[in-house]
């Protein structure tokens, strides 16, 4: 999946408040521009993506049918 495509999906499902799926999102983008992007300022960046996914610890614990949408 694309950059463009999880941009979509975030749109079509009104997913902006779920900070999994925008990580995802600058994950995606940064590999299509990982040909453009020295390896050093790749492996920067995505060392940044992953401290920021990290640092959103459990904060779903005991609402996990509203923040992944389960019924």
């Amino acid at each position: 999946m694309n950059s463009e495509d999880i941009a979509r999906y975030i749109e079509a499902t009104d997913s902006l408040s779920k900070p999994w799926l925008l990580v995802q999102l600058r994950i995606a983008m940064l590999r299509e521009r990982r040909d453009t992007t020295s390896p050093e300022e790749y492996a920067r960046e995505f060392a940044e993506l992953h401290r920021q996914l990290m640092a959103l610890g459990q904060w779903w614990k005991g609402i996990e049918g509203e923040a992944f949408g389960e019924s």
